[in-house]
């Protein structure tokens, strides 16, 4: 089992996502396209949230047998009210965590990646399956906010 490509994938957005979501406008960066939906900078709060909650799975499901970990994604975004927190704020943290869990990906030892863990499905998945989702739900939310 390997993860690195979805290491350097990870790493790759790091580099380049931030400098594209300065470039979009406060306007529209905090525009909801209905009362209910979220607006792009609560769609990179929500990236900021799946970062810290995944940073839990990927330690714990390496500490732990098959914990169950997921959390109600509408509730963190609308308490953390990310339209009133500055974007460049919300990048660097974005970035900086994205950055530090590339680091502890790169930590995970081939066996634990085939330890499992649970998530809001009931079933249980590999961490390698964890970590792969984890770049693959980022990026689906990234080209919300920005093309690239």
């Amino acid at each position: 089992m390997d993860i690195s490509a979805a290491i350097d994938r990870l790493i790759w957005l790091c580099q380049h996502i931030p400098e594209r979501i300065e470039a979009v406008p406060a306007a529209e960066l905090e525009s909801k396209p209905a009362p209910e939906k979220w607006s792009k900078k609560e769609i990179l709060g929500h990236l900021i949230d799946s970062a810290a909650n995944n940073h839990q799975r990927f330690i714990r499901i390496q500490a732990e047998h098959e914990p169950v970990i997921f959390y109600n994604q509408n509730d963190w975004v609308w308490l953390s009210r990310y339209n009133d927190i500055p974007v460049e704020q919300l990048i660097a943290t974005w970035k900086n965590y994205n950055l530090l869990l590339s680091a502890v990906a790169g930590a995970i030892t081939p066996e634990n990646l085939a330890r499992k863990g649970v998530g809001r499905d009931g079933q249980p998945h590999t961490l390698k399956w964890y970590f792969d989702d984890y770049v693959d739900h980022m990026e689906h939310h990234l080209r919300q906010i920005v093309t690239y």
